[in-house]
Order: C-alpha cells, then structure tokens, then sequence
C-alpha cells in the first residue's frame, strides 16, 4: 500500500485504490459518517460551526455522521471544500483526505488489538447486512412469483 502527501493541507494524505492508509477510513471500515466527523474534528470544528458553514440545521449534522441521514449533491460539494477533502474520499475513503490517527500508536497494544477487532467486526457486519438484504429480497421474489 502507498501512501504520498498531498498539498491537500495537514492531516491529510492521498490513498491509494486499496484504502491507502492501513483501511482506518476505507469504505470497508468507516461510515461517510466516520469521515465527516474525523475531517472535522482534524479542522478542530465543531458540529455546530460546520452547520453554520453549510447551512443547515445541528441536528442535520448530527445525523449526517451517526449516519442517519445522507447530505444532497451540493451539501457534499460544500463539505469537501470546506474540510479540504476529495468528495471521493468523503463517499468512499478513496483519494486525498485524512491519514489515519496517529496517536493509536501510542495506545497500549491490548487497547489497539480491541480497537482493531472492532473494525473488523463492523465491517463484517455490514457485509452480513448487505447479504441479509439480498437474500430477503430473494424470498421476496420467490414468494411473489
């Protein structure tokens, strides 16, 4: 995995294709949740100076990064230049944005290795989500044809 620094400003990195920074961000273990509010917090904003920012509500934040709620086009566009990230990135984890925390570094080894066995875990939870989602869609057709 490569990783390069960009001019995208600091705490950020440009990740390659195959999540580029160790996955911290990847769309296999972040939300576009998790991004939102680790590049705000990188930019020591809080909630309520990136609504004010963007426009919209608290509350719409809030939702935003527990993932409740997903911004339109031009929120995203928004929130990109002001967080001083790719649009990609903030969708997928792919391309210029943030570079995973460095301080996990200095946590004690038992605290990382839990730390990282729940990364794996919510990631293969929401595989087994997606794949829950087929299949009932699959019962679905077979009930109705």
């Amino acid at each position: 995995m490569t990783e390069e620094t960009s001019n995208a400003g600091p705490g950020t990195s440009t990740s390659t294709a195959d999540g580029g920074d160790g996955g911290w961000y990847s769309a296999e273990t972040a939300t576009f949740g998790d991004r939102l509010a680790g590049a705000r917090e990188v930019l020591g904003l809080s909630q309520s100076d990136l609504s004010k920012k963007l426009g919209v509500k608290l509350k719409t934040i809030r939702a935003w990064e527990e993932d409740l709620a997903e911004p339109r086009a031009n929120k995203l566009q928004m929130m990109a230049g002001i967080l001083n990230v790719s649009l990609m990135w903030l969708l997928t984890g792919e391309g210029d944005g943030l570079s995973a925390p460095s301080d996990e570094t200095d946590m004690p080894e038992t605290t990382a290795a839990v730390l990282t066995e729940m990364r794996k875990l919510k990631a293969e939870l929401s595989r087994m989500a997606d794949r829950l989602g087929t299949l009932e869609k699959r019962l679905r057709s077979a009930a109705q044809g």
